[in-house]
């Protein structure tokens, strides 16, 4: 059995799989994943691979310590692994774990396929891999959230404002204004850049995962909506291809 461990800034995933079969999942705050961990090692035994993704400021010596006692076999998320691509990328070694096993999901799950898989996060990344199995990047820029909080506070009068999609342009308030640059300029952009490569590729599948998928999916017709799990599946899928 594998267990793939994806750590963020303030939350984490974790999944056991056997081989490619999702047999549980969890996620929480990092303050509370040795507790998983523990009931995690638990209720499966047969646990015997673990890969860590930690792209956070936050030790996991902790986490190791109690997986080496189980005699389980660890792997740092790191880009010397192989991977089930191709690397067209400059500077792969600062490539974030997240873009690279969201790419690795892609492929197991839509392979031989043009994909563009956009991420609504705390950053968004929109990352591409070509039908010939060739990751060439993407791009990142600020989330929907960092936006509005770098409205707020790099202005003397700009408002805090929650996210909304209702708004219209051109917007007749201050408020509406922020939503429409904000929720509006993050539209345009994901559809700006979908264009673009389908004008090139013709047949692109247009994947969106990310906590703020679901507000987005609302107004996009994107024709891929990504679980919470996929990133998982990529994590896994990465694992699989490196431990023996």
């Amino acid at each position: 059995m594998n267990l793939v461990i994806d750590i963020g800034n303030n939350y984490f995933k974790l999944a056991v799989f056997s081989d490619e079969t999702l047999l549980f999942n969890e996620s929480g705050k990092i303050t509370t994943l040795e507790e998983s961990i523990l009931e995690l090692i638990k209720d499966f035994p047969m646990v015997k691979f673990a890969l860590i993704s930690n792209v956070s400021n936050i030790s996991d010596s902790t986490i190791k310590k109690i997986l080496n006692s189980k005699d389980i076999k660890i792997f740092d998320f790191a880009s010397s692994l192989k991977l089930p691509f191709t690397v067209k990328y400059e500077t792969i070694e600062t490539l974030g774990n997240d873009r690279l096993a969201l790419v690795a999901a892609a492929v197991k799950l839509y392979p031989n396929s043009n994909n563009l898989i956009i991420d609504a996060g705390t950053c968004l990344t929109a990352d591409f891999i070509s039908d010939k199995n060739i990751y060439f990047g993407g791009m990142i820029s600020p989330g929907i959230e960092m936006r509005y909080k770098s409205l707020k506070n790099y202005t003397a009068r700009l408002p805090k404002l929650k996210k909304s999609n209702n708004f219209k342009f051109p917007a007749d308030s201050t408020s509406g204004s922020m939503h429409a640059g904000v929720v509006g300029g993050v539209l345009n952009e994901i559809t700006g850049f979908t264009k673009q490569l389908i004008n090139k590729y013709k047949n692109v599948n247009i994947i969106l995962t990310g906590g703020d998928a679901e507000f987005l999916s609302k107004t996009l017709k994107i024709t891929i909506f990504a679980n919470q799990n996929f990133i998982l599946e990529g994590l896994n899928s990465i694992l699989n291809l490196n431990k023996y």
